[in-house]
């Protein structure tokens, strides 16, 4: 009877196929530090065809063997998808625990989880990533039940758990769709004050905790590793003296994100789907920056963002040379990236510069007439608009041109004057980019 070797802290690194990058092997080894393991031999197998029963060919697979006793690992990290059977006669063969690329990341992703709604979108992933290596993966779960009082047809332990894993990924499901309906209420209620929301996106490792902790002053995590943070986080970010954004955080992407963790993470992520605009914040000086932003545009397309105006942020400019902090537009003027440096703070006004400008149609202008008893309104309208224009007339009130969001002018609209033709027009629309 096979029982399944416990996880390990020392590692061997196995990248196999016919496709032989560097910094595919590199990013796996980040992803076994970010883990907590540490990797203390790397192995490459060039194979065009996966052999079906161990992934690796019979030589490589002795030499894995060989190099894990000299090296005396306890986990064997493949950077390549395995199935059940391959999982489960690699660890038969080499005595060691095997993870696969998505077996890793969905550990890193159960260390990093710590709000209730994380919890239980790793634990959904986990689940149903565990349901598929149940076939065949563990000979102790073929036992039938038996004994006093068990006789009769029963059912085997593989089918038991089976029923078991599907019973709680119902329960989640269930208690994430209450989760699911309370972001949806906070989304209802920003779109009724007409505060845009914009989603910060990028590949793990890209800057976004460092940029929204400096933007807005929040508390979160960040360090140089994969999946530093994983929680989704929602800042007030304040452009202007009345003006604002809601900044959402989201997990960080990684090339060939597990699909499990898509459709677990997908209410979390439809902050980015429902967002106004995203921020894709690059790492500008990654050698492989064109590979790490397609990997992340084809996770936004896969959730269905790719419709989303974008700006690019790129970050970290602060380890180039002779780059400086700028906007960069397109034929029409509209901004469509930006280079800063999250950490030295380098050009982050200009953020607020592009956000400003792309946002301008969300406020309104207005006319008001008071009279000499309405200082009280007046007051009001200095803490939630900008005074473009003030002047008394001669009752002793005062006539003002004040600028807004329609929601915070719209308990004085019976006090505006009739607007010019272009003003109305202004005011009626709805679209965010023109």
């Amino acid at each position: 009877m096979f029982e399944r070797p416990k996880s390990g802290e020392r590692s061997i690194l196995v990248h196999g196929g016919a496709d032989q990058d560097e910094q595919a092997v590199q990013e796996l080894r980040e992803l076994a530090l970010s883990a907590g393991v540490l990797p203390v031999a790397t192995l490459i197998s060039k194979r065009d065809t996966p052999d079906p029963r161990f992934f690796i060919g019979k030589g490589k697979l002795e030499e894995l063997a060989l190099t894990i006793a000299e090296t005396e690992a306890d986990l064997v990290l493949f950077n390549n998808p395995l199935s059940p059977s391959q999982e489960r006669n690699l660890e038969k063969y080499l005595n060691v625990r095997v993870l696969d690329r998505t077996g890793l990341i969905l550990d890193i992703f159960a260390q990093r989880a710590h709000s209730y709604e994380g919890k239980l979108q790793v634990e959904l992933a986990q689940l149903k990533h565990l349901s598929t290596r149940l076939v065949r993966g563990w000979t102790h779960l073929e036992r039938q039940k038996g004994g006093i009082g068990l006789r009769g047809p029963g059912e085997t332990q593989l089918e038991t758990d089976k029923r078991l894993i599907g019973k709680r990924i119902s329960q989640i499901q269930k208690r994430l769709e209450k989760v699911d309906k309370q972001r949806g209420q906070g989304r209802r209620a920003r779109r009724r004050s007409e505060v845009p929301v914009v989603g910060l996106v990028g590949y793990t490792n890209a800057g976004k905790s460092t940029l929204i902790n400096v933007l807005t002053g929040a508390e979160v995590y960040a360090a140089d590793q994969l999946f530093a943070t994983l929680d989704p986080t929602l800042k007030r970010y304040a452009l202007g003296s009345h003006q604002h954004v809601v900044l959402a955080d989201t997990v960080g992407f990684v090339r060939d994100l597990p699909h499990e963790l898509i459709a677990a993470f997908r209410s979390t992520l439809q902050e980015t789907v429902e967002a106004d605009l995203l921020l894709h914040v690059i790492d500008a000086s990654d050698e492989r920056v064109d590979e790490t932003i397609a990997e992340v545009e084809k996770v936004i397309e896969e959730i269905g963002a790719d419709e989303v105006p974008q700006i690019r942020v790129m970050n970290k400019i602060d380890r180039l040379v002779d780059v400086r902090a700028h906007i960069e537009r397109d034929e029409s003027g509209r901004p469509v990236q930006v280079w800063v440096s999250a950490r030295t703070g380098e050009g982050l006004a200009l953020i607020a510069e592009c956000l400003q400008e792309l946002f301008s149609d969300v406020l309104v202008t207005r006319h008001v007439k008071l009279g000499p008893a309405d200082g009280d309104v007046r007051a009001m309208l200095y803490r939630i608009a900008n005074i473009l224009h003030e002047e008394q007339d001669e009752s002793g009130g005062w006539v003002m041109r004040v600028e807004g969001t329609r929601a915070a002018l719209q308990c004085l609209d019976n006090r505006f004057e009739p607007e010019s033709a272009s003003t109305q027009r202004a005011a009626e629309s709805e679209t965010l980019f023109v």
